[in-house]
């Protein structure tokens, strides 16, 4: 069983920022792509971003600019930090990761960008 302790989210007004962070065991942290994904109400989810162990980083087009994804090996976290946030961002945010051929989710976290 894997577990991925995501933390951060909650309300912001447009134009503000929020940072995102996953904890994931030490035991796969250093050997898998983490990302980050989101679902908005009514909405598919989507991938926000993803890093591999190495360092290689791949976001959605549409999240370039203003989100920035980032491992902090020394805590097995990745963060993710938003900037000049949306009401259009307002979802529910997962960490995602693979483990043994499955997809392991956290269990989400809300933000919620609105004046």
């Amino acid at each position: 069983q894997v577990n991925l302790v995501e933390s951060g989210g909650g309300w912001v007004q447009p134009g503000g920022s929020l940072r995102l962070s996953c904890a994931a065991p030490t035991s796969i942290f250093h050997i898998a792509i983490m990302g980050w994904y989101r679902q908005a109400p009514g909405a598919e989810r989507e991938l926000v971003a993803d890093i591999a162990a190495d360092g290689t980083i791949n976001y959605q087009d549409s999240m370039k600019g203003r989100f920035t994804i980032s491992r902090d090996n020394a805590k097995n976290s990745i963060d993710l930090q938003m900037t000049n946030l949306e009401p259009g961002d307002t979802a529910v945010y997962y960490c995602h990761t693979w483990w043994r051929g499955s997809a392991v989710w956290g269990q989400g976290t809300l933000v919620t960008v609105s004046s």
